[in-house]
C-alpha cells in the first residue's frame, strides 16, 4: 500500500502457483495486458475492504495480529501543480490512518507519497509503480539512490545514518487467486524488491534490509491479495526484525467513471491505489474494473463471478445516454 511501493515477511511469499506458463526454449514470448487501466480502478467513491494478517518479531518470537484495512478513493488533490487521486486507507499494514497520492497518465502510475510519510520517503517521490503498457515478463528499475539521509540513527552515536536505495518492479504473469470476497481468474501478478544498504556511521559496518511484495490484481476490481516479507537488519541493539503482511480483499465498491466511457480511453489523470503505506524501510508499492451501470456501485461476489473466461462481455450502461457507439462494452476478461 499504501499503499506507497512495498512492505515486507518472512519465508516464501504465499503466492498461487498457478503462473502463466512460458515457452520451454528460447526467449519467453511477450504478453500485452489490454485495457491494463481497468486493473487500477481510482474513481471517487469506490471503496475495497481487506482483512490482514501480520506476523512480525525477532527470529526467537514471533507474534501473529489480525487488522481490518478499507481504502476508499477520496477525491484529487494538487501536489506542485500536478493533479493526484488521493486514497485513504484506515489502516493498511495494521499501521493507522494514512493519505496516499498516485497519478496514473498514458505511461504508467507515478506514486507522489503519503501522509504521514516517511524521511526516507520524501527524498525518493515521485517514482512510478507501474510502467504501461502493462506486459510479461517484464521488469524495471524505479530507484537507484546512494548516500540517502535514512532518518534514523541505528548504532547509538546520534548520528542519522545514510543510505543506498535500489528498487524494481516485475510483471510475472497471471494467477488464479481466492480470497474472502471470490475467486479472480487471470489476476495480474507484480513483484517488487527494495533492498536498503544501511551505513553505520559509528562503524565501517553496513546493515542490508530487505523489502519484497507480491501483488495481485483483477480486472474491474484492483488490489484483491498483496504479500509482503521484509527483514530489518540485526544491529548491536536488537535482535533485527521480521515482518511478513499479508491482506486480502473481502468486499469492493467500483464506482462508475462516465467521463471515460464517453472518451474510450484511459484517463490522463487517473491513478493506482498503493495498499502499502508504512513501511519501516519505506515505501515502495502497490494497489487498487469492471464498470458497472453509471453512478452504481457493485459487490465482490458480482465482480469475481464476472472474472471467469468465457463470460462474453458486459453491458454498461452511460448516464444521460451520452456514449460513442462501440464503446458500450467491457469484456470480461483481459
Amino acid at each position: 500500500m499504501h499503499t506507497g511501493w512495498l512492505r515486507l515477511g518472512l519465508g516464501a511469499l504465499m503466492a498461487v502457483s498457478l503462473v502463466t506458463p512460458l515457452p520451454a526454449r528460447g526467449a519467453p514470448a511477450t504478453v500485452t495486458v489490454a485495457k491494463a487501466d481497468q486493473y487500477f480502478p481510482d474513481t471517487p467513491g469506490s471503496r475495497w475492504r481487506y482483512r490482514g494478517q501480520v506476523i512480525e518479531g525477532a527470529l526467537q518470537k514471533i507474534a501473529t495480529q489480525a487488522f481490518v484495512n478499507v481504502s476508499t478513493v477520496k477525491g484529487t488533490e494538487s501536489i506542485k501543480g500536478v493533479t493526484v487521486k488521493v486514497f485513504h486507507d484506515t489502516n493498511p499494514g495494521n499501521h493507522g490512518p494514512s493519505d496516499s497520492y498516485y497519478r496514473r497518465d498514458a505511461a504508467g502510475i507515478v506514486y507522489y507519497g503519503s501522509e504521514p510519510g516517511t524521511p526516507l520517503e520524501k527524498q525518493l517521490i515521485p517514482y512510478q509503480i507501474v510502467r504501461f503498457p502493462l506486459e510479461w515478463p517484464s521488469t524495471f528499475q524505479q530507484f537507484d539512490r546512494k548516500g540517502v539521509n535514512f532518518g534514523s540513527d541505528l548504532d547509538g552515536d546520534e548520528k542519522p545514518e545514510q543510505s543506498d536505495v535500489q528498487a524494481s518492479v516485475t510483471v510475472v504473469g497471471t494467477e488464479t487467486v481466492v480470497v474472502p470476497a471470490g475467486t479472480y481468474q487471470d489476476a495480474v501478478r507484480i513483484e517488487a524488491r527494495m533492498t536498503l544498504r544501511i551505513h553505520l556511521s559509528g562503524s565501517s559496518q553496513t546493515a542490508v534490509g530487505t523489502d519484497t511484495m507480491t501483488a495481485w490484481f483483477a480486472r474491474g476490481v484492483g488490489l484483491v491479495k498483496y504479500v509482503e516479507h521484509q527483514e530489518i537488519p540485526r544491529l548491536k541493539t536488537d535482535r533485527g526484525l521480521v515482518t511478513e503482511i499479508t491482506e486480502e480483499l473481502e468486499e469492493v465498491q467500483v464506482k462508475t467513471d462516465t467521463a471515460l466511457h464517453r472518451r474510450c480511453e484511459p484517463s490522463a489523470d487517473g491513478v493506482f491505489a498503493d495498499h502499502t503505506g508504512h513501511h519501516e524501510l519505506g515505501q515502495v508499492v502497490l494497489a487498487a474494473g469492471l464498470r458497472p451501470h453509471a453512478g452504481e456501485t457493485v459487490s465482490s461476489k458480482w465482480l469475481a463471478a464476472h472474472q471467469r473466461s468465457g463470460d462474453g462481455t458486459i453491458d454498461i450502461q452511460v448516464a444521460h445516454g451520452e456514449g460513442v457507439a462501440g464503446c458500450q462494452d467491457v469484456p470480461g476478461t483481459p
